[in-house]
């Protein structure tokens, strides 16, 4: 693994999210075909996007984080931007797709996010 990207595990997830930014995390196992074509395409990002956290977790190793996530096919990739989960996709994307991906998350205004997120919180608690 480059020193890009980031290991992540059960101990430094809440760290790592907390940082904010733009935070693109690869699910992925030894085993899996496509993660392996996939990891290529994504320490080469993490190489061109320097102000981008990109993350590894290992599938195998992190069971925790991946029963949190739902992870069902790998490799899967979530997408956070200051701390709010933005989506996942599953499958290996090929480079000039995952490029496009992180030029769309860097478009996003994140004020409308956050108050369609807290509209949806509030909607809850009066639920609740």
């Amino acid at each position: 693994m480059g020193a890009t990207t980031l290991e992540l595990t059960e101990a430094n997830f809440e760290d790592t999210l907390k940082k904010g930014g733009i935070l693109f995390i690869d699910f992925w196992a030894a085993w899996c075909g496509p993660c392996r074509a996939f990891a290529p395409t994504f320490e080469a990002a993490a190489g061109k996007h320097a102000d981008i956290t990109f993350a590894k977790v290992d599938t195998e190793k992190e069971k925790g984080l991946a029963a949190a996530f739902e992870i069902r096919s790998i490799p899967t990739l979530a997408i956070f931007r200051d701390g709010i989960m933005l989506g996942q996709n599953a499958g290996a994307l090929p480079a000039e797709a995952f490029e496009k991906v992180i030029e769309q998350v860097r478009g996003i205004d994140m004020e409308k996010v956050k108050d369609e997120v807290a509209a949806a919180q509030a909607k809850q608690a009066a639920k609740g």
